[in-house]
């Protein structure tokens, strides 16, 4: 396993880190990146750091140009850069809804199409999107976030499909709460009618809480890293308390309506 090149989105904080972190001591030669990088820095905590914005194309490319040039090919990709805009459905701007797709979904397109190739060249690889709990069931007033994940999910069973003759590995990774890290970059829609503002407060609370209470960041990295060390991928990775597992059975089991009460009593929406 030592020795083994894997470059990780989103590496600056959240669970993104936190995989970079657990790679590094799991003997992985990582390449971190993130927006928040400004330079490049010498291997430490994170592995070798370089700037990262998803959103720009050239930035994926120069990204993993140098990347390439530092270690080689890459084996495996970790995409986890993320961000979150709360607010309604139906007042978040369509610029919001537009920044949450770009960075979770066609951020994660942009990295995979520069990797695939080299990965193929080098006879294979292994891909793990970080997805969510979101990805499966909805949160109220994170419609732009749960759209994305849905989106990515989808994405990334396509890929699996098309990639699995090519000793390429896809995996979904599903993640509960976590405690720290989403608040660095949750925002706030613009616009938070009053018909909308009570409700919306009470949910804030409700995620504000769960996020608190949410699993140990440092234990999803480890358990990341030990599956990218298996022979063969899971399809999914679920990384979720108790609580959060039978919401998303009760989904696939309960009539629809039934499960959004469900919901709705929870958020307190």
């Amino acid at each position: 396993m030592a020795g083994r090149v894997v470059w990780v989105s989103g590496a600056s904080s959240g669970l993104g880190k936190a995989a970079a972190e657990a790679l590094v001591q799991a003997g992985w030669r990582v390449v971190s990146g993130a927006r928040s990088f400004t330079g490049e820095e010498a291997p430490g905590a994170l592995g070798h750091c370089l700037p990262l914005d998803v959103k720009d194309e050239g930035s994926v490319h120069a990204f993993a140009s140098r990347a390439q040039a530092l270690y080689g090919a890459p084996e495996a990709l970790v995409c986890a850069a993320g961000i979150l805009i709360m607010g309604p459905a139906e007042e978040t701007a369509i610029h919001e809804y537009q920044d949450v797709m770009d960075t979770v979904l066609l951020g994660s397109v942009r990295l995979v199409q520069a990797a695939l190739p080299l990965m193929r060249a080098g006879g294979g690889g292994k891909i793990a999107l970080l997805s969510s709990v979101n990805g499966l069931l909805p949160t109220p007033f994170q419609s732009a976030y749960v759209a994305a994940k849905h989106a990515l999910e989808g994405y990334s069973e396509c890929l699996m499909l098309e990639t699995a003759g090519q000793g390429i590995q896809v995996m979904l990774v599903e993640p509960g709460d976590h405690a720290g890290g989403s608040q660095r970059y949750r925002g706030r829609a613009q616009l938070v009618s009053p018909v909308y503002e009570d409700s919306f407060t009470r949910v804030r609370a409700v995620v504000a809480r769960d996020e608190a209470g949410g699993g140990c960041p440092a234990a999803f990295g480890r358990k990341l890293a030990r599956v990218l060390a298996r022979k063969r991928l899971p399809a999914r990775l679920r990384v979720t308390k108790i609580q959060e597992t039978a919401a998303i059975v009760l989904h696939d089991i309960l009539p629809g309506r039934l499960f959004q009460r469900f919901l709705a009593s929870y958020y307190k929406v």
